[in-house]
């Protein structure tokens, strides 16, 4: 059976699209979802605030099929015919009139294996790591084929978004980021069907990754409790973390890329700027005491609001509630989404791969505030779509970027900048092919409207 409010959060979903996704009573607030000392509005439009539909007592019969001219409303108000066990059972081996469904590889991370002069690109899409030469340049009439792929269900390779590659081994560090909970490490030689050499247990929703290799400690976040872990390098199977940087003060939001500054000792991490509270007690927060609830994983009901994006900094060595040293964020810094990072320690510069902007911005080391970036690429030329994984090559001076908007990964010049043209681009897909974007779809809703499908991932 069907609860009414499940029903009714799906109308006021298909309403809320149909009016095209505004609600006039956010318009005169601002964004004024606390914090009001450092968040200012983003400049576009963002959803700001979303409200939990009440309980309702009883229970509704399930909606079965109904012709065209039915109404929605009508069609969920429509009494049971018959009862459940009486109804024929459908023929799970019925082939579908049609499938929506993307079949090439999407590349959602990327590193650069120097040692051996390879290529590593994640596949989000298809659950795959991917190995190419460092110099792979695909022509514009062909599909770029690896020179070997890691995949399948012994691998646990699932919703690879962040990787690493150990400078000294060439091992290959897999994040997942949604279902199997699982950070995976294979030997730079893997192939096919095999089962990671190592594995450790993380905690759910983790996204980018980093290793200190003079400490040997290994960072991480976690989207979904708006925190860093830190292990060691070699943590595998149920290992806790050595330290946990999460808490109200952190004011981390919707954490994704991570980088390090070894030499100025400072964490940079990027933040989409969903913001919600959680549980524990207050003074564990400080102490950072997992245990006690310094790592609390409890939303707090009615905490969740939208801040502007932002890059926040901290000590290398932070844990528990640490304020950072200094927030990246404004009009100006045009953070839209801000995925993956990368440090340049040689030039002091962080690089930034803006997801929804489309573009890769690039900052001082030591930029604060409403700082705008040094340089920026952007533009037609470039073939960047939603970037969500950058590599900086400082021997060969080279930028890498994957795009999983159009299947592609495209390499610039290291100083590159503008609207200018990749040195060589690696594609997954015919030329022009656009990602379908489905991710994890959770629902499913029709815009008898617009005659479209809608998808939320």
């Amino acid at each position: 059976m069907v609860r009414r409010a499940f029903i009714l959060a799906l109308a006021a979903f298909g309403a809320w699209v149909l009016a095209g996704g505004q609600d006039p009573a956010l318009e005169t607030d601002g964004f004024g979802f606390g914090r009001t000392d450092l968040r200012t509005p983003a400049g576009f439009p963002q959803l700001v605030s979303i409200q939990q539909m009440p309980e309702m007592s009883g229970e509704m019969c399930i909606v079965e099929p109904q012709s065209a001219g039915v109404s929605l409303m009508t069609s969920m108000a429509a009494p049971q015919a018959e009862p459940q066990r009486n109804r024929p059972v459908a023929d799970s081996s019925t082939a579908p009139v049609r499938v929506i469904r993307d079949t090439y590889p999407t590349y959602s991370a990327v590193a650069v294996d120097l040692a051996n002069n390879e290529l590593i690109l994640q596949d989000e899409n298809l659950f795959q790591i991917m190995v190419y030469d460092r110099t792979s340049n695909t022509p514009p009439a062909a599909i770029a084929e690896p020179k070997r792929v890691i995949g399948g269900p012994l691998t646990k390779v699932e919703f690879n978004c962040g990787l690493y590659v150990d400078p000294k081994t060439g091992n290959i560090y897999s994040v997942a980021n949604d279902t199997i909970d699982t950070l995976t490490i294979f030997s730079r030689d893997a192939r096919g069907n095999v089962p990671p050499t190592r594995q450790l247990h993380t905690p759910h929703g983790t996204f980018g990754i980093v290793v200190d290799e003079s400490r040997e400690e290994m960072y991480l976040t976690v989207q979904h409790t708006n925190s860093v872990v830190v292990y060691r390098k070699m943590a595998e199977g149920e290992e806790k973390p050595l330290r946990t940087i999460q808490g109200p003060a952190t004011q981390m939001e919707d954490p994704h890329g991570i980088a390090l500054d070894p030499k100025n000792g400072l964490i940079f991490v990027s933040n989409h700027g969903h913001a919600r509270d959680f549980g524990g007690d207050a003074a564990a927060w400080y102490r950072g005491d997992a245990a006690s609830g310094g790592a609390s994983d409890t939303v707090v009901t009615g905490s969740g609001r939208f801040d502007p994006p932002s890059i926040t900094v901290y000590r290398i060595d932070a844990q528990g509630n640490a304020s950072p040293l200094r927030i990246i964020e404004g009009q100006q810094t045009r953070l839209n989404w801000p995925s993956s990072l990368y440090f340049d320690p040689d030039r002091d510069e962080l690089f930034v791969a803006n997801d929804a902007d489309d573009s890769i911005l690039v900052f001082r080391g030591t930029a604060n505030g409403n700082a705008a970036p040094v340089r920026a690429i952007k533009g037609p030329r470039t073939g960047i779509k939603n970037p969500t994984g950058i590599f900086v090559d400082t021997r060969n001076q080279e930028l890498f970027v994957s795009n999983m908007g159009n299947h592609s990964a495209t390499v610039f010049a290291r100083d590159a900048n503008g609207n200018a043209a990749p040195i060589r681009t690696v594609r997954a897909a015919p030329a022009g092919k656009q990602a379908l974007a489905i991710g994890n779809p959770g629902a499913v809703a029709y815009d008898s409207r617009r005659g479209q499908i809608l998808v939320p991932n």
